[in-house]
């Protein structure tokens, strides 16, 4: 029979260490607070593998939420209304194989026909945070598609190349 003890507070979480260690790159897609219009984030790993808002899954990598400008901003806290200002979209990716990962957004659904300028970071978070790319693109009309960023990771985990070459990853929807 197995004996129970209470954790030391120094001790390491098992479930939490493993969390961690297989958390490799976080990319964060954001647009101006308030901002109506819906941008959307398109990743791709080297396995073909895309997460966008229809396919919140691909191999390793999770949409973790589609956020969609003011659509669906709108909280009920205690009775009162609370509108999130806050557009971001966040793409985890938890384990890598090696080769080129793409990220892209898209302009999907405008409001106001504005264009909008889109910041784009990656941080690698294994071992130790290290930003990867961070950015500014601009959207100019709903329906356009614009590479962020294009990085490659070799087989010990390790970013080799980072660019911003043009490549289509939307899917005509």
């Amino acid at each position: 029979m197995a004996v129970l003890r209470p954790r030391r507070s120094d001790e390491i979480d098992p479930f939490s260490d493993l969390l961690f260690n297989t958390l490799l790159f976080i990319v964060t897609v954001t647009w101006p607070d308030m901002n109506p219009n819906d941008i959307d984030t398109w990743v791709q790993d080297p396995g073909r593998n895309l997460v966008w808002f229809r396919q919140r899954e691909g191999g390793m990598m999770h949409l973790d939420r589609d956020d969609r400008g003011l659509a669906n901003d709108t909280l009920v806290v205690n009775g009162q209304q609370i509108v999130n200002p806050l557009n971001q979209e966040v793409v985890t990716v938890r384990g890598f194989s090696p080769g080129e990962y793409t990220v892209n957004v898209f302009y999907y659904e405008s409001k106001n026909g504005e264009p909008v300028p889109v910041n784009v970071s990656v941080v690698k978070v294994n071992p130790r945070a290290e930003v990867v790319f961070y950015g500014t693109v601009n959207v100019a009309r709903k329906g356009d598609e614009v590479t962020a960023v294009r990085f490659t990771v070799n087989r010990d985990g390790k970013v080799e190349a980072v660019n911003t070459l043009a490549k289509t990853l939307v899917e005509r929807i």
